[in-house]
Parts: C-alpha cells; sequence; structure tokens
C-alpha cells in the first residue's frame, strides 16, 4: 500500500479533489502540479481544476473521470475510488444505485453503478453482433448433436408389444360309434367333412374311382381299417368283399351292400344313393 493511500484512508469522508490534493502536498514524496502536468501530458489547469473541484473547467465529462483516473494513478491512489467519488459529486450516480462488490486482488470494495451494468451488456451485444455467424454455428451444431441423442435413444427403447395368446381350440372330429377299434385310417385329409365312411369288418378290397375313371384310393383294408370318402356325387367303389365292408353316412350305420365273399363294382358312393339302400338293424 502506497504512503499516500494510506493517508487517505485515516480521512474519512473527504471528496476527490481533497484526496487528490493531500495527496500531493502531504508525505516525503512532495510534487508540483506543473511537474505531474508535463508527466502526464495533461494541461496544469485541468489538474488544478480536479484539486479544486472545479470540474466545470474541463470541457467535456470523459474528461474529467479520465484526467481524474490518470492523477490518482500517478499520485498513488485508487482510481476507481476517485472516480467513484467524482461521479457521485457530479450526480452521474446516486447512493442507492451504489452496488458493493468484493475486490479480492485489492482487498477492498468498488462500487459498480447502473451505468457499469449497461456498458457490460452492451459489449456483450456487440459480441454476439460481431460474431453471431460463428454463434449460430455453435448454436445449429448442438441442436445436431442434441437430435442425434435424441434419435439414438428413442431408437434403442423397444417397444413392448403385447403377446397375444392364441388359445386353440383342439377340434376333435367324432367318428360313428364303429364295430370294431380302428386299426389304422386312410383319407384323413376329408375326415373332418367326410359324409361318407368306410369300416373293413374283414379283410378286403376296396377301390374308389372319380367320374373318369381315375382310382382316387386302391387297397385292401385289414380288419379295423377306415377309410374317409371325399364328398360329392360323383365317386364310384369296387369291393372285392362288399359284404365285410361296413359303410357309415353321416354318422348313422347302412345295411351291407352285398353278401359276405362277393365282388361288387361300379357302387354309386354318392351319400343319397347310399341311404337308399337303408339303415342297419
Amino acid at each position: 500500500m502506497s504512503e499516500n493511500q494510506e493517508i487517505m484512508e485515516q480521512i474519512a469522508d473527504i471528496t476527490a479533489a481533497e484526496m487528490l490534493r493531500t495527496a500531493r502536498t502531504t508525505g516525503r514524496r512532495k510534487r508540483e502540479i506543473s511537474t505531474i502536468a508535463k508527466t502526464l501530458c495533461i494541461r496544469e489547469e485541468f489538474l488544478q481544476a480536479l484539486e479544486d473541484g472545479n470540474y466545470n473547467v474541463i470541457p467535456e465529462t470523459v474528461y474529467i473521470l479520465g484526467f481524474a483516473r490518470n492523477y490518482a494513478m500517478e499520485l498513488g491512489l485508487n482510481p476507481d475510488e476517485v472516480v467513484g467519488k467524482i461521479k457521485k459529486e457530479l450526480g452521474l450516480i446516486k447512493e442507492e444505485e451504489k452496488i458493493e462488490v468484493s475486490n479480492v486482488e485489492q482487498g477492498k470494495h468498488k462500487f459498480v453503478t447502473k451505468e457499469d451494468l449497461k456498458n457490460y451488456y452492451s459489449k456483450i451485444l456487440q459480441y454476439i453482433k460481431k460474431n453471431w455467424k460463428l454463434l449460430a454455428g455453435i448454436f445449429g451444431g448442438l441442436l445436431v448433436v442434441l437430435i442425434v441423442i435424441l434419435l439414438v435413444f428413442s431408437g434403442n427403447k423397444k417397444t413392448v408389444q403385447p403377446v397375444e395368446t392364441k388359445t386353440e381350440v383342439a377340434t376333435t372330429v367324432s367318428d360313428p360309434a364303429f364295430k370294431l377299434p380302428v386299426h389304422e385310417r386312410f383319407g384323413t385329409k376329408n375326415r373332418e367333412e367326410a359324409r361318407v365312411i368306410l369300416q373293413a369288418e374283414k379283410d378286403s378290397w376296396v377301390k374308389i374311382e372319380d367320374a373318369r375313371g381315375n382310382s382316387i384310393f386302391s387297397l385292401e383294408l385289414v380288419s379295423g381299417d377306415v377309410f374317409y370318402m371325399p364328398n360329392g356325387d360323383k365317386y364310384k367303389g369296387t369291393f372285392g368283399n362288399v359284404g365285410a365292408i361296413d359303410v357309415w353316412v353321416d354318422g348313422t350305420l347302412l345295411k351291407k351292400l352285398g353278401p359276405a365273399n362277393t365282388r361288387k363294382t361300379g357302387i354309386s358312393m354318392s351319400p343319397d344313393a347310399l341311404k337308399s339302400v337303408g339303415i342297419a338293424e
């Protein structure tokens, strides 16, 4: 801390002019205004006006504050404190508008005025206007990154779809009350819709032909074998032992199509034609 600064702190409530004059004329380093004027390249009458508090001599406020700051630094005073006092004396700031902030480097307090804040915000706006392209690019880049992150995370989210539980209802095709246990089934693709069903009581060769005479089934059925006829009126049957075959139509057992151990051909396998044989007793 300078000698002049120590002296100023011992004097309370003095004006800026008194601070400057006391600092120049008190202590071991007394100096003449003319000498300081040459050092600072400031007219002597302006420095004298600052010491007298006669600020009207200096044409512009900006010069008053500028000269006072340089003069205070030359005399070893706190320039912010001197300038703050002059602003107050000139009515540039009011007491209630002072905002006291900590000055860590000097261990002092300095006052920030509304004007200082306006200047600060003005500098920010000037910087934005000057560098708006750069700032827009940065903002756009950040926006793109944010969108990409949102897309990545939303893509990783698995939507849990409700699992539809299909209850399979087992379709049971009711066979007629066969006389014998079923040994083997043939023509099962027709089972659900077959109106005519054959079962061999004893071994017998069976051949079924369509309207063109093409064989659709030809096999020797053994006791208990079952054959499900395709639906339609166009089929003809040939039996090596017609009396060994039980014929069921729409779930009803019919009479035998012929005597046992008898070969019979060209029998219409139409349900209605078969029914004409009559129902078994």
